[in-house]
């Protein structure tokens, strides 16, 4: 057996004794999660390495229910001593604590009894010298794009790998390895004849190393990013059609995702509040959260609590259909986990999505642009002007202004406004550019109109 094998097994061991323990100690429930890995970082900035960190990490987390009373502690100590002291320490403060009726773990016939393998972890292991190799080509690439390129803010490269074991009470035990590798680079236009300047970035990420854009991609994208800023002016206020691009659509989803959260929902901090089964969007308005995506960026085989990950339908065929819970939010709203629970060690369970994406239509960005004759084409968003409670969406802006179905100019300096609600019904488009960079992606999309506060 390998000593990687070896130690997965001890971990695994530790987690039923550590559970064993707590029971012994007073818990009539407890859950367990512990997770390692190594981290590495480099930045450089006109070719010299500015910073880089490299670290092995391991930490335990351990959730306690004493009834209806919980605490939960973490620890990177894993010496004999110190866990048994994490123990009872965990269970005296949750004796301590006030009761809370819906508290408790997963039901034990939720719990996951199989999972998928799915493809997340890469045993690629690039050394040192390979990592800096790869942040100095992007940020070269994008120097070398264009002389208006003049400087850098730097360009990094980071990888990442690790495993997680989550335990509990019932008996269930699972388990799951992961990786990412991931660069960015973030170069600096000037204008040579006003001196104004203009940055901007772009990014490659993948659980695989193999699939990861080229450095000189990302650098060269970055680039075109950069210098097709330079120029902008201001605009007069108005209300005009707004196509986002697939990043700064990603945003709305974002939004979107944060308004199905089962903790924002029974605080009534949600415009979406008893909206479900209620139309939100037009008829072509798909969403889904699919957290079994092969490859995934959000994919796990199992949540923060060992439930399956699943695909939920969010909104189908724009009609809100399921909101995102884990179990205690579920309780509280009535409703079933989705198999939504997301977790920091040493921390209760809370809501995250996995794979959080707008179902993609069939034009490209170009052709839906074309259907503007005159409107705003967002490409950067500037601040967080949005009351969730409400819907009320205000945030800076930046971009180019669309002329008869073209790209004219560069625009900056503007705020753009709505509702959120009125945003989604307003969707006239949808684009085929759907890429994940994260867990929460988006094509391309137009909202029929906005108002767009410039000069």
């Amino acid at each position: 057996m390998s000593q990687q094998l070896q130690q997965r097994d001890g971990y695994s061991q530790l987690a039923m004794d550590l559970l064993a323990k707590a029971k012994r100690s007073g818990a009539t429930e407890a859950d367990i999660i512990i997770a390692d890995g190594e981290t590495f970082s480099v930045q450089v900035r006109l070719g010299a390495v500015d910073r880089l960190t490299k670290a092995r990490e391991k930490h335990l987390g351990l959730r306690v229910f004493v009834g209806k009373r919980s605490a939960s502690t973490s620890t990177s100590d894993f010496s004999a001593d110190s866990l048994n002291h994490l123990v009872v320490e965990t269970c005296n403060l949750a004796k301590a604590v006030v009761e809370d009726q819906v508290s408790g773990l997963p039901e034990e016939n939720q719990m996951a009894g199989t999972w998928p393998d799915l493809d997340l972890y890469d045993p690629t292991k690039l050394n040192t010298e390979q990592q800096i190799e790869l942040a100095k080509r992007v940020e070269a690439a994008a120097m070398s794009m264009d002389e208006r390129v003049t400087n850098s803010e730097g360009a990094d490269f980071d990888s990442s790998s690790g495993r997680v074991v989550l335990g509990n009470s019932h008996g269930f035990l699972g388990e799951y390895q992961s990786s990412s590798f991931s660069m960015s680079v973030s170069p600096v236009a000037t204008d040579s004849q006003t001196g104004a300047m203009q940055r901007d970035s772009w990014y490659a990420i993948q659980r695989k190393f193999a699939k990861l854009d080229s450095p000189e991609a990302v650098g060269l994208e970055a680039a075109r990013r950069t210098v097709r800023k330079l120029g902008a002016r201001k605009i007069a206020t108005q209300r005009v059609p707004v196509v986002f691009d697939s990043e700064t659509a990603g945003s709305l989803m974002g939004n979107l995702c944060s308004a199905v959260s089962g903790y924002s929902l029974y605080k009534g901090a949600s415009f979406l509040a008893g909206q479900l089964d209620k139309p939100l969007a037009p008829e072509y308005v798909t969403v889904y959260d699919d957290g079994q995506v092969v490859g995934g960026l959000g994919s796990r085989p199992l949540d923060g609590e060992g439930l399956p990950t699943r695909k939920t339908t969010v909104v189908e065929r724009g009609i809100l259909k399921h909101y995102l819970l884990d179990t205690y939010s579920g309780r509280k709203l009535g409703l079933a986990s989705t198999g939504n629970a997301s977790r920091s060690v040493g921390e209760n369970p809370s809501v995250g999505p996995t794979n959080f994406y707008l179902v993609p239509g069939t034009k490209t960005a170009d052709e839906i642009i074309k259907t503007v004759k005159q409107g705003l084409y967002v490409t950067d968003l500037i601040g967080f002007g949005i009351n969730m409670v409400t819907g009320d969406y205000s945030r800076g802006a930046a971009g180019f202004w669309i002329e008869g179905g073209e790209l004219a100019y560069p625009v900056e300096e503007i705020t753009i406004a709505a509702n959120l609600k009125d945003m989604f019904a307003g969707i006239e488009m949808i684009g085929s550019d759907l890429v994940f960079r994260g867990r929460i992606a988006s094509p391309t999309v137009k909202i029929a109109e906005m108002m767009v506060a410039g000069s």
